[in-house]
């Protein structure tokens, strides 16, 4: 019975016993990649990648798949055999060093269409290591200048890989805690269009989002570089505007990265994407108006909206709007802790018109715990008009 391509050993090419898989996404049977590593080699046979991660983690779906071809033999689906074979095919023109950029690219077309197809084709992918592998070629090596061919390749491959991170395998991305990597990451950032950048937020939003990755979002917190990008990318008036507050609200789930964000101009970024949501197309006010309740936890994200011309305007904006309550208590929220300690705040506030707003809202189809807030927001402001400011 002649043994299956895709259940071969590449270095000893025999069937597979004991199927382990290295960082780089290619599998090998224990026994041979230890013998490999035993000699002294420090990079992968097939793709003489260096190994950062020298572990190897057992490849049990594989496994299964073996042993299943094994017990029927003839039996096996010869058609889901096929697919695997086709896909390892295609894997193979990826891994080659000799293939042009335009060849990877029609690949990564195919592979596309694949991942579009069906959860169980995006299944088969992950199992044959097709994840670290994208993530390899899109940040193991990128010049400094992109050419126009590098950035459609780039846009390809974070297309799939996104397709991919969408079942949860978040892990693999641990591999831009190498610094050649995270530059890599921000050429693509900089240069890239803006659906790239776009598609970058998403990694930074898939890395906030696990606690396998919590020291890598860590990383990306430190980042001044990176913090600035997001924030400019919120300036912006077309659609990667709205990524970028995706990303920088997922960097808030770590207490340490809120003040690196405050430092960077997040609050006012913040704001004025906020001020500036009436003029656009912007969805995502009310998410930017809790993120910046959030980074009012911190002295300096208070001082920095206050300091904001357009500041208090652009939270008063937020308490009542015709087309929806999303945000409003955020922003009241947001207004009580700026006004209790500060008189300059609550002056602002109420000559910016926060009390008609208020008082719409107490009309509106809002909820009962919104109206709450509204109450105690505007007893503040009244039991606080008289008083002297403590701070001029």
């Amino acid at each position: 019975m002649t043994v299956p391509h895709l259940f071969m050993c590449p270095i000893s090419l025999d069937l597979i016993k004991d199927p382990v898989t290295l960082c780089t996404g290619q599998t090998y049977d224990r026994s041979s990649i230890e013998k490999w590593l035993a000699a002294g080699n420090l990079t992968c046979p097939v793709t003489m990648q260096k190994l950062q991660d020298p572990s190897m983690i057992p490849n049990n779906t594989l496994r299964h798949l073996i042993d299943q071809w094994l017990q029927i033999g003839p039996q096996f689906d010869p058609f889901y055999l096929s697919k695997m074979d086709y896909l390892a095919s295609l894997k193979k023109i990826l891994e080659s060093g000799e293939a042009s950029l335009e060849s990877k690219c029609q690949t990564l077309q195919k592979i596309q269409a694949l991942t579009e197809e069906s959860q169980s084709g995006n299944s088969c992918l992950l199992q044959l290591g097709f994840l670290p592998l994208l993530l390899e070629l899109l940040f193991g090596k990128v010049e400094s200048k992109l050419s126009e061919e590098c950035v459609k390749f780039a846009g390809q491959t974070l297309s799939c890989v996104l397709r991919l991170l969408s079942l949860g395998e978040y892990e693999c991305l641990n591999m831009l805690k190498e610094e050649s990597k995270l530059q890599s990451f921000q050429v693509l950032f900089d240069q890239g269009t803006s659906k790239i950048k776009g598609s970058l937020c998403q990694i930074i939003e898939a890395i906030s989002s696990s606690s396998k990755t919590r020291e890598l979002c860590a990383k990306l917190g430190k980042n001044s570089k990176l913090l600035k990008g997001l924030i400019h990318l919120v300036h912006q008036t077309y659609g990667a505007s709205d990524s970028g507050i995706e990303a920088i609200s997922a960097l808030c789930c770590l207490e340490s990265n809120r003040e690196n964000l405050v430092q960077e101009g997040g609050i006012n970024g913040l704001l004025t994407y906020i001020y500036d949501a009436q003029g656009h197309e912007r969805n995502l006010a009310p998410l930017a108006m809790a993120t910046i309740e959030l980074l009012l936890g911190l002295e300096s994200a208070k001082e920095a909206l206050i300091n904001n011309p357009n500041g208090i305007k652009a939270l008063i904006k937020m308490v009542f709007r015709v087309s929806d309550h999303q945000g409003s208590e955020s922003a009241i929220r947001s207004l009580m802790i700026i006004c209790t300690d500060s008189f300059q705040a609550r002056e602002e506030a109420i000559g910016a018109g926060v009390l008609t707003q208020l008082l719409l809202l107490l009309q509106s189809q809002c909820s009962g715990r919104t109206k709450t807030k509204a109450r105690t927001l505007l007893k503040l402001l009244g039991s606080k008009w008289d008083e002297q400011p403590k701070h001029l």
